[in-house]
């Protein structure tokens, strides 16, 4: 019977490993933390993806993200959406996002986030697809988004969730 159970306690821990998504390692440059980062996957043809990442800085001066490059994209910005007069605007931070010492910064659906334009190629669940941020102070830094499904909206659902917030890989530019 202890056989049993154990090989039972085994395949489900087996199971569970296998079932979990893949999360993006954190990435630490200077005194800033990156996390979570993903994406979604694009339907076919599409041109435009949306990145998304948390930012914390553990240290006492602020830093900015100042641009983003990607080699899958001929064009790649940081973004906010916002609501203005009940008007969804989207526009580029032309002098970038500020991190201040001691706060994080989610970059997410609807609000702060990565616009990569003129993708070369489709982005597929469970691809990871490499950006490189670059910070006033931290520098350069190389982070995985890591793919999930086409409706996601966070890391680890895989698109089950019911789209709450406009999703940018079908847009045009």
């Amino acid at each position: 019977m202890k056989t049993i159970l154990k090989d039972v306690m085994f395949a489900a821990f087996a199971l569970a490993l296998c079932a979990a998504p893949a999360v993006a390692d954190d990435v630490k440059a200077g005194d800033l933390v990156i996390s979570q980062a993903w994406s979604r996957a694009t339907p076919g043809g599409a041109k435009v993806a949306g990145g998304y990442l948390t930012i914390e800085n553990k240290g006492a001066a602020a830093d900015r993200l100042v641009s983003v490059s990607a080699d899958i994209a001929g064009k790649a910005e940081v973004h906010e959406m916002a609501i203005d007069n009940g008007v969804m605007k989207m526009r580029p931070l032309d002098k970038g996002l500020v991190i201040d010492p001691g706060k994080t910064v989610k970059l997410a659906p609807g609000g702060y986030h990565l616009m990569l334009q003129e993708l070369k190629g489709a982005f597929k669940q469970g691809d990871k697809v490499p950006v490189t941020l670059q910070f006033e102070k931290a520098g350069k830094v190389a982070v995985s988004l890591d793919v999930q499904g086409v409706g996601a909206q966070a890391p680890g659902d895989g698109g089950h969730m019911m789209k709450k917030m406009p999703d940018h890989s079908g847009m045009k530019m």
